[in-house]
């Protein structure tokens, strides 16, 4: 008896270890992650820096257990399209530019207000500061969207086809393309523009067939995304400084360690580090080159019209904004001083 009842004991240690190894197996063969990471333009441009950069960190602390596969020039997924995806899960992470972060949480128009940021180095210490902080534990809250990473710091450059711009009073008349965001569309109008609500995947073809005038986009993408060819004015105001947060899925998220979610989270910050020090250099040499090579002629008007526009702008959103969104605006003002 003694010897059956040892045998049938042995039998079920080795199935209760069986049973152990077999939910232990799926744990080890997800140890290897696989994320896909997106965005619009050119792999060179901007988002390219960062995302290489992100690649080679990332694969490199974490020795090749996370693979980072990139998917530049909307493989797989566009802009306007790429939130709602990181939602369902259907995309691991995108670059999305703030003003189309807008859309999905309203909060972010804060960061599209024109003339909010003072200048690159307060936009900075909002994003990498408390400010910076909050917004990424309430984006998770609000959406179920991880920002990853702010990315650098940019001004956005108007471009048009028609004339160009040495006052505000030039502004009249021009079909202006505008990403589907509230804030700028008041603001293009503010100052005296006729404001053309478009995607991004259709501005390329929009400016070769003159269906529009123009538009603006961040100086470096004028160049990546050869829109010098077909617009030979280029109007700097600094008027929007902004960022493409890199955003990733919770399910992403869910897939990794607490090891590997660290060794994104470090290559994520030390990317942007990367991107920001090589853009920073960047952009007077890229305005250089567009009005060289590229042919454009540069004008840089007056700010004051255009900044007390602005203002009208910031009023209008901040009265209709509700508490949360007039508190983040007092915070990130706070954050100039």
């Amino acid at each position: 008896m003694k010897s059956k009842l040892f045998t049938k004991r042995i039998a079920a240690a080795i199935l209760s270890a069986v049973a152990v190894l077999g939910l232990a197996a799926p744990t080890h063969a997800a140890s290897k992650v696989v994320m896909n990471l997106g965005w619009a333009t050119p792999l060179d441009s901007d988002y390219g820096v960062l995302a290489k950069k992100f690649k080679q960190l990332a694969e490199q602390y974490s020795n090749g257990s996370i693979e980072v596969k990139l998917r530049c020039c909307a493989q797989i997924a566009t802009e306007d399209t790429a939130f709602k995806a990181l939602q369902l899960g259907t995309v691991d992470g995108y670059f999305i530019t703030q003003n189309n972060v807008s859309p999905h949480w309203p909060l972010m128009d804060v960061f599209v207000l024109p003339y909010i940021f003072q200048n690159k180095e307060h936009l900075q210490r909002v994003t990498q500061g408390p400010v910076g902080e909050e917004i990424r534990q309430t984006i998770f809250k609000d959406t179920g969207v991880h920002l990853l990473t702010f990315g650098a710091p940019s001004y956005r450059d108007m471009f048009n086809s028609k004339k160009p711009i040495n006052k505000m009073e030039d502004m009249s008349g021009l079909k202006l393309r505008v990403p589907k965001n509230q804030v700028m569309i008041s603001t293009f109008r503010a100052f005296g523009a006729e404001p053309v609500p478009l995607a991004w995947s259709d501005t390329p073809t929009a400016l070769q067939t003159r269906t529009i005038d123009g538009g603006d986009n961040g100086t470096t993408v004028i160049k990546d995304m050869k829109f010098y060819e077909f617009a030979q004015h280029l109007i700097i105001l600094e008027h929007f400084t902004s960022v493409s947060p890199v955003f990733v899925s919770d399910r992403f998220m869910k897939k990794l360690s607490d090891e590997q979610r660290a060794v994104v989270e470090r290559a994520a910050k030390e990317a942007s580090e990367h991107q920001t020090d090589i853009v920073t250099k960047r952009i007077d040499a890229v305005r250089t080159w567009l009005t060289s090579e590229g042919g454009m002629t540069a004008t840089q008007p007056n700010r004051a019209a255009f900044i007390a526009a602005a203002k009208t702008v910031q009023a209008e959103f901040a009265a209709k904004g509700g508490d949360k969104f007039t508190e983040l605006l007092s915070k990130i003002q706070a954050a100039a001083e």
